[in-house]
């Protein structure tokens, strides 16, 4: 079969609270936020790559009012005029090693703090890891309150699998579904990227996803 012309298209982002999974692996996170009252106003939420930090930061901006944030755009970003609202900054490990994003983090921190608005730091690791310099922000940082979200189950596994391809507007039977989270890595970062590639081999070839072509994409990730 000739191949079609493929065309790398966003896919569409459900990032509502209707549309979040909770399970074990998250529901503490999600309580946490929800609950709000975080120890002086300010709260870290940890967990790997593609595991639903920036859902959860999405959901709690829209309650809260909060602008949301990229640790890597912190060192341009006009600190005054954003601490006028409650923040969500998200993969805040970005900054380090940056004096000018240090800075800016440090000062944002301490806007928020005077006015008593609240802060969300999202990140894949603690502040311990990321590399900081500077010695203030480091000892801020240490006295944020932590929550995290943990290794997948399969419930959600399942969820993200389904809401992925739901997001790409690709239908799937069910058992291609539990096939897959019985076979592919078990991390939600492995998931979004296999419905990508999914996506994207189903799109060139002009054709359905379907369990043999699961098993080819499957196959040529695990020779990468």
């Amino acid at each position: 079969m000739t191949a079609q012309l493929a065309f790398d298209l966003p896919a569409r982002a459900a990032l509502r609270r209707e549309d979040f999974f909770p399970s074990p692996a998250n529901a503490l996170a999600l309580a946490t936020l929800e609950a709000g009252g975080w120890p002086q106003g300010k709260l870290l939420l940890i967990g790997p790559a593609g595991s639903g930090k920036t859902h959860l930061a999405h959901i709690w901006a829209a309650a809260s009012g909060a602008a949301l944030m990229q640790g890597a755009a912190l060192a341009q970003a006009d600190i005054e005029a954003r601490s006028q609202t409650p923040v969500a900054l998200e993969d805040a490990e970005a900054i380090a090693g940056d004096p000018r994003a240090e800075a800016a983090l440090f000062h944002l921190h301490n806007r928020l703090a005077e006015r008593r608005l609240p802060l969300l730091i999202t990140a894949a690791s603690p502040p311990r890891d990321w590399g900081l310099r500077l010695p203030d922000l480091i000892s801020r940082l240490q006295a944020t309150a932590v929550t995290r979200i943990e290794a997948p189950d399969d419930a959600l596994l399942t969820a993200v699998l389904v809401k992925q391809f739901a997001d790409r507007q690709i239908a799937v039977p069910p058992a291609l579904i539990d096939w897959l989270t019985a076979r592919m890595d078990r991390s939600l970062a492995a998931a979004r990227a296999l419905v990508a590639d999914l996506d994207a081999a189903a799109l060139a070839r002009g054709g359905p996803v379907t369990r043999a072509l699961a098993a080819e994409i499957l196959r040529l990730r695990e020779s990468d």
